[in-house]
């Protein structure tokens, strides 16, 4: 219902219109009345009327300087002026300050009605538009996230100055500067799926995260196809600490309501610039490629104890064997992704002992087994022939085993080709989910209901995952394929067929008819009327 509010300082004009109008019979409230400027502001300021009918003249603040302090303030009020006086100077200002009517007094009970009907009509288009611009806004988050996504991964590449990624962050909407920085890496997964599958308890938990984090101050950014990116900021070491530190407990309390779930965090050091966030990130990352090495629960912090040291001798003795296992390089194969092998082998050695890799003896065995391990992962997990594989993959010879450097740039190679053909194998997989997601949405369309939650949920993906392969595949997010999709159906209905603008908005999946002649619009420049009329046949 459209709120109305009088300001009127003689009481007999201000009582008539009060009571000489059946407001509510009209579709009216009447919220409020004053009878000048000065009392009336602080009342709109509680009421926020759709529509304000103030007398010109009044005393302590006239109609005008309200008027004007109430537009400032509240731009979307429609205001209608009364005034007893001839003033060509008083109409000039009120068009000024955007007044929507300006009426000589004395009016009747009916014509201000039906001033006051008509100005509504521009209340419930504002109130539609308003709307129509939320969803909008609403259903492009997904294209929003992945340029978020983008925009963390030259923020953490070490490619771009400052200047360049304070002004990307400013296009997102992203108040990036600070004096501090800090960067959390976060993964959630079902125990019962593969990391990529659908489950709606990691959904309801990363939504969690995300205010989560957002409360404490952190900008949330999607890691990969998979997990979550904080990228904490402030003024001192201190807030950044604190921040991840209420945010590790909320979390905690969060992960306690749910059963068969897994999740690993790694944290990275404390940083001064925005073009040092990249060096954090690497801390964060070798935390957290901790997740690999241990069926634990947790949370780490990268730190100095993950570096070589300059010590040379090296004590078998002192080895640790529990590391030297096969499983956590499988586990990596399965899950990992080829930006975090380097951290994976890193961590991989340094948990056996901190100068693991400086025994050539040691280092001898374990790139032997790791390249046992990794045939082994591509043979029989990944499917490929021996003739394909022995093209790709060679041992280890004595060259490559002697030196450091060479052995574990020859772990981290072999390791990459077979993330390399298990990406291959997926694009494989990802093609026949693409095939039924676009499926789906050709069957569906015309369901409002249709989200990328509900087709995540169809071919049980996590949304992220399909967000992102479907970017990939098809070179768009769902949401603009969808829409897209919908607005060809609607073009070739409005041209094919007689039926109303708003039939035709239901039958391409719009129940709302403001919304659908708003998209339209939005999107082909022109309305539905304009566009069936043959405006589109001349540009």
């Amino acid at each position: 219902m459209v709120k109305v509010f009088l300001v009127e300082d003689e009481f007999v004009v201000r009582e008539g219109i009060k009571n000489n109008i059946d407001w509510l019979a009209n579709g009216f409230d009447f919220c409020g009345e004053a009878s000048d400027g000065e009392l009336a502001y602080s009342m709109i300021q509680k009421t926020q009327p759709d529509i304000l009918i103030t007398d010109i003249k009044m005393p302590f603040m006239d109609g005008l300087t309200l008027s004007r302090m109430v537009k400032a303030e509240f731009p979307w009020i429609e205001i209608i002026l009364l005034t007893g006086y001839e003033d060509f100077q008083y109409a000039k200002e009120a068009i000024r300050i955007g007044v929507s009517s300006y009426l000589s007094k004395p009016i009747s009970g009916n014509e201000l009605l039906r001033e006051v009907s008509s100005v509504s009509e521009k209340v419930e288009e504002k109130r539609a538009e308003k709307e129509a611009t939320k969803r909008y806004e609403e259903e492009m988050k997904e294209r929003n996230e992945l340029d978020k996504q983008t925009f963390f991964g030259k923020l953490v590449s070490s490619n771009c100055g400052a200047y360049e990624l304070i002004e990307m962050a400013k296009k997102l909407s992203i108040d990036i500067t600070a004096l501090k920085y800090n960067v959390l890496l976060m993964k959630v997964w079902s125990k019962k799926h593969e990391i990529g599958e659908f489950s709606n308890s990691v959904l309801k938990i990363e939504e969690g995260i995300r205010t989560i984090a957002t409360n404490n101050g952190a900008i949330c950014f999607n890691l990969d196809l998979e997990g979550l990116s904080l990228l904490f900021k402030g003024d001192d070491d201190s807030t950044i600490n604190t921040n991840i530190e209420s945010t590790i407990r909320e979390m905690m309390g969060l992960f306690e309501k749910y059963n068969n779930i897994r999740y690993f965090g790694g944290i990275g050091q404390i940083v001064n610039r925005i073009t040092e966030i990249s060096t954090s990130f690497s801390w964060a990352s070798r935390a957290f490629a901790h997740m690999y090495l241990t069926s634990d629960n947790g949370f780490m912090v990268g730190s100095e104890e993950g570096l070589k040291v300059e010590k040379e001798d090296i004590i078998l003795s002192e080895i640790d064997p529990k590391h030297i296992d096969r499983k956590l390089v499988k586990e990596f194969l399965r899950r990992g992704e080829a930006s975090e092998t380097e951290f994976f082998l890193e961590e991989f050695f340094n948990g056996m002992g901190k100068n693991a890799i400086r025994s050539t003896m040691l280092r001898q065995y374990i790139s032997m087994d790791l390249y046992f391990c990794v045939t082994d992962y591509i043979l029989n997990e990944l499917g490929l022939s021996r003739d394909e594989l022995d093209k790709q993959i060679a041992a280890p010879n004595a060259e490559v085993l002697g030196d450091e450097k060479k052995t574990f740039d020859y772990m981290k190679e072999i390791m990459n080709k077979a993330l390399i053909i298990k990406q291959s194998n997926a694009i494989g997989r990802y093609r026949d989910i693409m095939n039924e997601a676009v499926s789906y949405i050709e069957r569906h369309y015309a369901e409002e209901e249709l989200s990328l939650n509900s087709l995540a949920a169809h071919v049980n993906f996590s949304p992220n995952h399909l967000s992102a392969v479907f970017k990939q595949e098809t070179g768009q997010p769902f949401i603009k394929y969808l829409t897209d999709y919908r607005m060809e159906h609607a073009k070739e209905l409005l041209c094919s067929t007689s039926k109303r603008s708003n039939e035709i908005g239901q039958m391409v999946g719009y129940k709302d008819p403001h919304y659908f002649s708003y998209l339209f619009k939005k999107t082909q420049g022109l309305t539905p009327t304009q566009y069936r009329n043959g405006t589109h046949e001349e540009e």
